[in-house]
């Protein structure tokens, strides 16, 4: 498999869509630029096709493309999930401060979402399709504890998977994708409950290191919201 990155010193323009500040208005037209621009870096990864290991699942594939895919597919629920919230116009009671809250959470997953898609370019996995039937969207509550629960699972996600990455200038970038969907896992619990963010569900309170999942156990609990034929197989991520 050939380097998505070049070695060196491509990083920090590599990342620098993830570093410019942005405004709501403009946000779609940006996002677009950002992923026509991105993939202008990029070099083909043949051998890491998408591929599906049976009629329900996606293989994200191996090495470095695997993790980017798995990060990839994590991105896509998220934002989905966020998307879905707006349709519905939040949820009954939102104050303005809240709806700020998520549409600004929604932007960020979104640009997180086609960065990963340009990074991974012809590797990466197919579009995926969501099942939230689970979710009460028009409950604040139930809103509230599903974004709780994604936030969540992609920090530890995120943190579980980043020994699996071989390439310094992803790992870099994974940290700095990772810090930001912790502030926004802050964020939601503190919504929910005030200064539960460094809660022993998911902060060691001995070490204070936060506690991270495997890639199995993420996809396991992902999978939960992704449709038949769209659920992931991490099994190659090792």
């Amino acid at each position: 498999m050939s380097k998505l990155l070049n070695s060196g010193g491509d990083e920090a323009e590599f990342a620098k869509p993830l570093y410019v500040p942005i405004k709501r208005r403009s946000f779609f037209m940006y996002a677009g630029a950002t992923a026509g621009a991105t993939a202008l870096l990029l070099s083909s990864c043949g051998d890491d096709d998408d591929t599906t290991s049976s009629p329900n699942t996606i293989d994200v594939g191996s090495g470095d493309t695997g993790v980017l895919n798995y990060a990839y597919a994590l991105e896509q629920l998220e934002a989905a999930f966020y998307q879905k919230v707006k349709e519905g116009d939040y949820y009954k009671g939102a104050v303005a401060a809240e709806k700020a809250i998520f549409d600004d959470i929604a932007a960020h997953e979104v640009i997180h979402r086609e960065f990963f898609k340009a990074a991974l370019s012809t590797s990466a996995i197919k579009a995926l399709e969501v099942d939230f039937t689970s979710i009460n969207f028009a409950d604040r509550n139930a809103v509230l504890k599903a974004a709780g629960t994604f936030e969540d699972l992609g920090v530890a996600a995120y943190n579980g998977a980043g020994q699996f990455i071989s390439s310094a200038d992803y790992l870099t970038l994974a940290g700095k994708i990772v810090s930001v969907e912790a502030r926004h896992a802050a964020l939601i619990r503190d919504l929910i409950s005030n200064g539960s963010f460094v809660a022993s569900d998911v902060v060691n309170l001995t070490t204070g290191l936060e506690i991270s999942k495997s890639p199995v156990d993420v996809a396991n609990a992902a999978n939960a919201y992704l449709k038949d034929g769209f659920k992931l197989n991490v099994s190659n991520i090792k």
